[in-house]
């Protein structure tokens, strides 16, 4: 334990006058004043998982200017050829799994909207695969602590990033719907949103939520898929209703779709403005979305009580580290790092 600091140093009781002169502190409120900081020294140290990753590179600067400027950020061959088939390997074993939405209920776009697809087809998701048997839940959680993308999660998310929701697959057919504009950092009302919000102070980068998009088929320019309005995690006024479903002139010059590779991933912040343009393509469309925040931050709730135990077996301990509860990163939190 820390060594308290004395309240009799000169120094200190010099400090403490000038904060009652000025009135930042009550004269009776000196004797607790005196233990705040011993209380704050006193606490354990962080506990750092170390990774072996000889090709883990740092986030650019310039990569730092395009996220803090569009509010996402396309990282081109981020997994391996090997690593994508595997992950679409998993995939085809548990086909029988997947579910498309096709219920008017929980479809994701307005009918007749240029988002709507053919109005039949459904978005298809799955999901599971970190509980997946082995071999095939094993590159789903390589994932979650991946050498090549750690360096963007512990700069955008912070050392001390954890997995808020379950992960998600995403498949889809030609016709397919695709999923009106969500997120930012304004509720629809033009309310500050305090669950999906965006800095960057002194070079430091805050994601209340960041999203992970891993890329399993190409996506050419027109194919449909994530869309994105470039900037709007720094927005002042609510998204236009009509806008949201991809209605007006308007929405063709700002939707944009990043054109993808197979092993590409895209991480954006919550707080930017997205969805999805109809699946136009002739072959089946294919994505995981992780989703991470900060040490002290929860979006989602999946990890109370626990997480599902199927999932929490034969893990390393990076990944482990990845599935912590939120809570400061000074309660001896483990810290992932290269």
């Amino acid at each position: 334990s820390a060594t308290p600091v004395s309240c009799t140093s000169r120094m200190r009781v010099r400090q403490l006058a000038l904060l009652v002169a000025v009135g930042l502190v009550a004269p009776h409120m000196l004797q607790a004043a005196c233990w705040l900081r011993p209380l704050w020294r006193s606490t354990r140290p962080h506990r750092f998982v170390s990774m072996a990753a000889a090709d883990a590179k740092s986030m650019t600067d310039e990569e730092k200017f395009f996220f803090d400027l569009n509010g996402f950020i396309h990282v081109r061959g981020a997994l391996s050829a090997e690593e994508v088939k595997s992950l679409n390997d998993g995939i085809d074993a548990h086909r029988g799994e997947i579910k498309e939405r096709t219920d008017t209920a929980l479809r994701n776009t307005r009918a007749d909207s240029p988002l709507a697809g053919d109005g039949k087809t459904g978005r298809r998701d799955l999901g599971g695969m970190l509980g997946w048997p082995k071999p095939h839940c094993l590159p789903w959680r390589n994932l979650l602590s991946h050498p090549r993308l750690l360096p963007y999660l512990t700069t955008l998310c912070s050392p001390g990033y954890r997995m808020d929701h379950l992960p998600l697959i995403i498949t889809s057919y030609k016709g397919s719907e695709g999923f009106h504009l969500h997120g930012g950092p304004l509720t629809e009302a033009g309310h500050f949103n305090p669950t999906l919000q965006y800095r960057c102070v002194n070079g430091q980068f805050y994601n209340s939520l960041l999203a992970m998009s891993v890329q399993l088929v190409d996506h050419a320019p027109g194919d449909g898929g994530f869309c994105v309005i470039r900037g709007s995690h720094k927005l002042n006024f609510p998204v236009p209703p009509d806008f949201l479903h991809g209605a007006g002139a308007e929405a063709k010059e700002h939707f944009y779709q990043p054109a993808t590779r197979a092993g590409d991933v895209l991480f954006f912040s919550e707080a930017t403005v997205h969805g999805a343009m109809a699946w136009t393509a002739e072959h089946e469309r294919r994505i995981a979305i992780y989703r991470f925040a900060p040490a002290t931050v929860a979006y989602g709730r999946s990890y109370s009580p626990s997480w599902p135990q199927e999932m929490l077996e034969d893990l390393t301990a990076s990944q482990r580290a990845v599935l912590e509860p939120p809570y400061a990163g000074r309660l001896d939190r483990p810290i992932v790092r290269s």
